[in-house]
């Protein structure tokens, strides 16, 4: 229901008026976690006036939450996260139709937890979570939008929107679970998930009133140390193969090699450039001996002049996501994919197959 007096600045706005405000009363959004990134999400989902908001976190509030959490009070620490959201709704909204579970989406429930939502948005910092995500949107025709943060840097995408690209085009292929630092393990600022997760809801308003232009194909990267931003272009992989002039780069394919391989293609006389693209205080702390450059892979465009287009380019960072990116950086800059290497695993996987290759402070 349009409340005329709590949405007044959105009628206001020509781009959006009654007509756009009344879509997002109607609409059906689902919201998976309610933590770091789920909170601003369900924040402004509701002050936004959306018709239903489906929650669903299995987790319990901690007293660590509340440094980024911020719909959770000190009071509500043991609670559940998705019935402490469930009352932070209610209270600034109570026209707003929620209902929380307090489960874990697996795959026997994510197609029964998604069925019935024209958007799907993304709270969690699992990343096999997010492939499950991937898969039963495109079964179920539902777009949805992706968050992740880690410690300084936040990235947000659009996916499965009338056809465009999908997670799984993004990232073919993901990393071992335990290579992928959790906000307990690696930190966060407790800042970035409220940014993030506020660019999460008005991606999520753009695709629902249809304003503006979706994050479909693009994958922002934002860098809270240096306030920038950076947009990278990707597209389906099932028409990678499509010879279309001026088409994204990014689509081109590139080679993922694990540090077994590598370490054994080296040794066999292989010499890529090597370039770790982790953060300068990762870069400090333990570094590859063989690798031969660093550039964060937010700056990688700026390192150009040096990286060879002639030879092939091994790119690592902590896990193999990051350096995913660097790589489509470098390609989408007129490098070949033919001729670029993964490290997949990163140099936590080179700790386990050479730990004498490591260089610490």
């Amino acid at each position: 229901m349009v409340n005329l007096d709590r949405h007044s600045r959105h009628i206001l706005l020509p781009q959006v008026g009654a007509e756009g405000q009344n879509k997002i009363s109607k609409s059906r959004v689902l919201c998976l976690g309610a933590g770091g990134l789920g909170s601003p999400i369900i924040q402004y989902l509701a002050a936004a006036g959306i018709g239903h908001l489906t929650i669903v976190d299995d987790d319990v509030v901690d007293i660590s939450n509340l440094q980024r959490q911020v719909i959770h009070r000190t009071s509500d620490i043991g609670t559940p996260k998705a019935h402490s959201a469930e009352r932070f709704v209610n209270d600034l909204d109570p026209n707003v139709s929620v209902i929380s579970h307090n489960v874990r989406m697996d795959e026997n429930n994510a197609r029964d937890l998604f069925d019935g939502h024209d958007i799907i948005l993304d709270g969690t910092d699992n990343i096999p979570t997010r492939y499950l995500i991937d898969k039963t949107c495109m079964e179920l025709g539902i777009p949805w939008i992706y968050g992740s943060v880690y410690r300084f840097e936040g990235q947000v995408s659009v996916f499965n929107y009338r056809g465009g690209p999908n997670y799984c085009d993004l990232f073919p292929e993901a990393p071992p679970d335990d290579l992928i630092p959790s906000c307990s393990e690696a930190g966060v600022l407790g800042v970035l998930p409220g940014l993030i997760g506020c660019l999460q809801v008005n991606e999520a308003i753009k695709i629902i009133t249809g304003i503006g232009e979706p994050l479909s194909g693009r994958l922002l990267i934002y860098d809270a140390l240096e306030a920038n931003q950076k947009i990278l272009k990707f597209g389906n992989s099932k028409n990678e193969h499509v010879e279309e002039p001026n088409t994204s780069q990014s689509q081109i394919m590139f080679h993922e090699i694990d540090s077994a391989r590598a370490i054994a293609r080296m040794n066999e006389g292989w010499s890529p450039y090597f370039i770790d693209v982790r953060s300068q205080q990762e870069n400090d702390e333990a570094k590859i001996a063989k690798a031969v450059d660093f550039c964060p892979h937010t700056e990688i465009i700026s390192a150009v002049e040096r990286i060879p287009k002639d030879a092939d380019v091994l790119v690592h960072c902590r896990s193999g996501m990051r350096s995913q990116l660097a790589i489509m950086q470098l390609i989408e800059a007129g490098y070949d994919g033919a001729k670029m290497y993964n490290l997949s695993g990163g140099i936590i996987g080179w700790v386990e197959v050479d730990p004498e290759g490591i260089i610490y402070g």
